[in-house]
């Protein structure tokens, strides 16, 4: 049995806020969706077809725009909510190197995790940094493009600077003349998020190229990103390949392209069992940039050879910074 370990009643104030807006980030990552989905179903159902109608020629016209740069807000992303989220466990952006104003990049983050704390934190709002540490550019958090489906949901997203992760919406970003623009990608996807749990430092990248392609095409450099802490937030059920938990979790990536892992941590009002992630730090660390020469039409070689210099500029990332943030002298990313 599972001994409950209830917060004392006096915690400060700040942190009780800190506790509410990862709250309702968990909610809108887990249920935003379907709840808004339910939202605009019983407005049909009541009565208001007039609203219903013209929300869906809205979706009608407005379908691509998640494939065209979005439609970010300053305002949504600099609510104070956000900064309470970052606080929370805190989230820390780190930069390594500067980036050309002039020029667009493309960034690999690293690991998946379970909720992509570290990716939303750094780059849908602005209360880590990047702004300040990277003038004049405009970053760009690239997801699946099925949850710009959802009626409201899609506003909602787009706001905080979230795209659709299609080729299209990359190559749309990523070409955009005068520079200035990073499209940020969490390459292990959905397949890496399976293996996230406190200490695992398995990333899926051996098979993940499109991105080398698509920088390649545009002439964006590459940079690797490394968020340590991202794989300690939650607690995951054992689920070894081949097990039955990982089949159906694997036939769910591929039929719907997404697999929820199963996860727990900590809950509202006590520390034992939950869904909230724990209060561990977590340090986003960019690295420094591969150059990339524009090549319309790359051959699988130089797409192989590039592929497999960001994986080594991605490691040394990794070996240089490891030991500042608990990590031991033998370990070292396994890249699957």
């Amino acid at each position: 049995m599972v001994k409950i370990e209830f917060a004392p009643l006096n915690i400060p104030l700040n942190r009780r806020f800190q506790t509410a807006a990862v709250l309702q980030w968990v909610f809108c990552f887990l249920f935003g969706a379907q709840c808004c989905f339910c939202v605009y179903v019983v407005i049909v159902l009541n009565g208001y077809w007039h609203v219903a109608a013209l929300y869906a020629l809205w979706l009608y016209l407005d379908w691509d725009t998640p494939q065209a740069g979005g439609r970010r807000s300053d305002w949504v992303r600099q609510w104070t909510v956000w900064k309470h989220f970052g606080d929370y466990f805190p989230i820390h952006l780190i930069k390594t190197c500067d980036l050309d104003p002039e020029r667009n990049y493309l960034m690999g983050f690293h690991p998946h995790g379970i909720l992509v704390a570290g990716a939303f934190g750094n780059f849908c709002t602005e209360y880590t940094g990047f702004r300040e540490l990277y003038p004049g550019m405009t970053p760009y958090l690239h997801t699946l493009g099925i949850w710009f489906s959802f009626p409201f949901f899609r506003e909602y997203l787009m706001s905080s600077g979230v795209v659709s992760c299609s080729k299209k919406s990359l190559t749309h970003v990523l070409s955009q003349k005068g520079g200035g623009n990073v499209s940020i990608i969490v390459i292990g996807g959905a397949a890496e998020s399976l293996e996230a749990r406190p200490g695992s430092l398995v990333l899926e990248a051996l098979n993940r190229k499109g991105f080398v392609k698509i920088a390649l095409r545009c002439g964006a450099h590459l940079v690797p990103v490394f968020s340590f802490g991202e794989n300690d937030l939650f607690y995951q059920l054992k689920n070894p390949k081949g097990s039955l938990v990982r089949t159906i979790q694997e036939c769910m990536r591929k039929t719907l392209g997404f697999s929820l892992p199963l996860f727990h941590a900590r809950g509202v009002f006590q520390y034992s069992l939950g869904f909230m992630p724990f209060r561990q730090p977590i340090y986003t660390i960019v690295g420094e940039p591969i150059v990339v020469e524009r090549n319309v039409s790359p051959s699988s070689d130089e797409v192989d050879r590039l592929h497999g210099c960001y994986l080594g500029a991605l490691a040394k990332l990794f070996e240089q910074h490891k030991a500042e943030y608990g990590i031991l002298e033998n370990q070292h990313l396994i890249f699957t």
